[in-house]
């Protein structure tokens, strides 16, 4: 967050551009595909729950959970369905330029619109 708040000291912000778990959402995308949203769940519920208590279920929680297990396999798929396909595969090497930049697009995305159901996309 310090970091993030040099670059964008105006941008009010309860979602980190670069916050060590999205790495570990993105690798899990690249890896599992669509049933990363299934092996990643329980540990953001779990992260949320520790954070929030109680109030885990109000629904810009919930919303923010989905975000965080849903946007980066998406974006895989997206870039598959474009045309980019960086699976892994046995038979080629990965990718590491082309998943950085999906995980970078997933970062953006993934601020933003945790940003939007918290409420905090103006800027001040």
């Amino acid at each position: 967050m310090p970091i993030q708040n040099m670059a964008f000291p105006d941008y009010s912000s309860h979602a980190s551009l670069i916050f060590l778990p999205h790495g570990v959402r993105v690798i899990a995308a690249w890896l599992l595909g669509w049933r990363s949203v299934i092996a990643l769940l329980p540990g953001v519920f779990l992260a949320y729950y520790y954070l929030a208590g109680a109030s885990v279920f109000e629904l810009s929680r919930l919303i923010g959970m989905a975000v965080a297990v849903v946007v980066a396999p998406f974006l895989f798929y997206l870039a598959r369905a474009l045309g980019w396909d960086v699976a892994p595969r046995s038979d080629r090497k990965p990718s590491w330029s082309s998943i950085m930049i999906i995980g970078g697009l997933a970062a953006v995305v993934s601020s933003t619109l945790t940003n939007l159901a918290f409420g905090s996309t103006e800027t001040e």
